[in-house]
């Protein structure tokens, strides 16, 4: 019912990575076991329930499309964080996902790993991250 994804480290001392995030493989399991089946515009819980939809969704075009990645959140002990980044053909791929707005570059994700992109994925632009090109 629900699975993890680990967090990634280069080996810097400032990133957290023996924690787990989770995610449910049906969100229609995960409303009933908090007993919440109001539309978005009535939830609290929106921008937990949009990652989740995002990551089921990336995982299954990985899996349909055949693109190997290792998928991982990133964080740092001073919390910044990325929600989903992909290792995938040697190179690094930073997300952050939101359902309103957009957010900035994390500053330290770029100086770390400098030749890392960085998107931020909401309601204009992911169908292009869940069907589109890599």
């Amino acid at each position: 019912m629900i699975f993890n994804i680990g967090g990634f480290s280069g080996n810097l001392r400032k990133e957290v990575s023996k924690t787990s995030r989770y995610y449910f493989y049906d969100t229609g399991i995960r409303n009933a076991l908090i007993n919440n089946f109001n539309p978005l515009s009535r939830r609290d819980d929106v921008g937990a329930v949009w990652e989740n939809y995002l990551v089921m969704e990336r995982i299954t075009k990985q899996q349909h499309t055949r693109l190997w990645t290792h998928n991982f959140f990133w964080r740092t002990y001073d919390q910044k964080e990325l929600d989903w980044a992909e290792e995938r053909d040697e190179k690094l791929f930073g997300y952050e996902f939101k359902w309103n707005g957009t957010v900035k570059v994390p500053a330290l994700w770029l100086e770390t790993y400098p030749g890392a992109s960085f998107e931020c994925i909401d309601q204009n632009n992911y169908l292009s991250f869940i069907t589109g090109a890599a």
